[in-house]
């Protein structure tokens, strides 16, 4: 390759991604940059809570533990009004148990002593660094709608990924700046090249983050649950199961498997044809005889249980453990102890198995603190590519102008750049949606010379 330092001439489709790369990234920047932050402190979890809260997690010395309807029993004490949605047990000796808490929109963890029974404390599980990280990480701390917004970044992400790798494509020029920065160059070119190498370098990590938290989002990762997570009806044992899905159990300070999300809740107590609401006269089992069932059934420890909502509610236990293959789900009738379902990685389906794994791996769980670098890595380059494009383009700009790149190319390299973003569309809806309006835009400016300079 020649190391001649003069600019090739562009091919005529380049300006118009690089225009769409603009106009994407301006919009994308800001999130991404706010889900680079919340990620970096949500990937350090562990090492967070247990330096936050370790007079509640960890006990000075292991002892034999009291039963749990006995901690229950201290928790409702202390909390006479609250409704318990979970227990969570303790993943290894010498933690505390914990109990997931509700009053309202309230949402709170109570730790317990197991070897005393003795409340340490408790925990706001709405209102707390890591749950608010994950949170705004979510949904940007405005429900449904910033769900969107993320899946839309995220699927537009793609496309800046893919529109970048093109403008980078070296045509010819130096390696400096295509494959190592020029540090010493002027300003502008400094930022270019620190943008399009760290990009580079860094775009097969970047493209797995990407994909890997597409499945987390409201409106396409539910669907993509759903059309997925199918499992053979013998799982089930022909169990009558109700029509809210397992996520419905999902909220403040507990989450289920991704993989059995999409599907349905067993119910409990009427197996023939008694009434929905109808209880048996034998009663609700506690929560010590739900515990047994499942040394019976070898959940490892640090396995949570999920109350029954209802009557004809179901007890669910589950676990989800650093290694994703060791995940499993458990449904049991809360009055007679049977297990309607049972459900673990092996059940999967192969795209599930895959999904499951990008998780683990996406929250820097798979394989311990090397996992954790290699995405805090990540998370970096994130914020590096954001924050050096938004740089780069604001010391290029125009005084009082946007700075958009010029739109000249000839009609049928328009449509061929459509008509890919149009693929993208297609498993995207969002993207569809999205696009729409911006050709609406950008035909707009061509209609209103004075918008189209003060933008260009």
């Amino acid at each position: 390759m020649s190391s001649s330092l003069r600019s090739p001439q562009l091919p005529p489709f380049y300006t118009q991604v690089w225009r769409w790369h603009f106009y994407a990234g301006l919009l994308v920047a800001p999130i991404m940059v706010v889900l680079a932050i919340t990620g970096l402190i949500y990937l350090y979890k562990p090492q967070l809570d247990a330096l936050m809260y370790r007079e509640l997690l960890f006990l000075a010395s292991p002892a034999p533990a009291q039963p749990l309807t006995t901690q229950l029993a201290s928790v409702q004490r202390s909390w006479p009004t609250a409704r318990v949605l979970q227990y969570q047990s303790p993943a290894e000796a010498g933690q505390s148990s914990s109990f997931l808490l509700a009053d309202g929109e309230a949402r709170w963890r109570a730790f317990v002593d197991p070897a005393s029974a003795s409340v340490l404390g408790s925990r706001d599980e709405i209102w707390n660094l890591q749950a608010v990280a994950k949170d705004i990480h979510g949904t940007l701390l405005i429900g449904q709608t910033g769900d969107l917004l993320i899946e839309l970044a995220c699927c537009w992400g793609l496309i800046l990924l893919l529109s970048g790798l093109y403008l980078w494509w070296p045509r010819g020029r130096a390696w400096a700046g295509v494959l190592y920065p020029r540090l010493f160059a002027a300003k502008r070119l400094f930022w270019r090249d620190l943008h399009a190498v760290t990009a580079v370098w860094t775009s097969l990590l970047l493209l797995f983050m990407l994909l890997s938290g597409l499945p987390w989002t409201g409106f396409w990762g539910e669907r993509f649950a759903d059309i997925w997570s199918r499992y053979p009806t013998g799982l089930w044992s022909n169990t009558p199961s109700s029509s809210p899905p397992v996520r419905s159990l999902n909220g403040a300070g507990q989450q289920l498997p991704w993989a059995v999300q999409p599907t349905p809740l067993p119910h409990s107590g009427h197996h023939g044809h008694a009434a929905a609401d109808s209880v048996p006269a034998g009663g609700q089992l506690d929560l010590d005889a739900i515990a047994a069932i499942a040394r019976a059934q070898d959940m490892p420890a640090g396995y949570s249980i999920s109350l029954p909502r209802s009557a004809s509610g179901v007890y669910t236990l589950s676990v989800s453990p650093n290694d994703p293959r060791g995940e499993r789900t458990l449904h049991i009738d809360q009055y007679s102890g049977q297990v309607l379902a049972a459900i673990g990685f092996a059940d999967y389906a192969l795209v599930p198995k895959l999904v499951t794994t990008g998780i683990a791996l996406h929250e820097g769980r798979l394989f311990g603190w090397a996992n954790q670098l290699l995405m805090t890595l990540a998370c970096l380059a994130v914020l590096l590519v954001s924050l050096s494009g938004v740089i780069m383009w604001w010391q290029r700009r125009p005084r009082g102008r946007l700075g958009a790149p010029h739109s000249k190319i000839a009609p049928p390299m328009w449509k061929a750049g459509l008509l890919i973003v149009l693929g993208m569309g297609l498993l995207f809806p969002l993207v569809l949606a999205s696009l729409l309006l911006i050709v609406l835009f950008d035909q707009l400016l061509q209609r209103l010379p004075a918008l189209r300079r003060r933008l260009s």
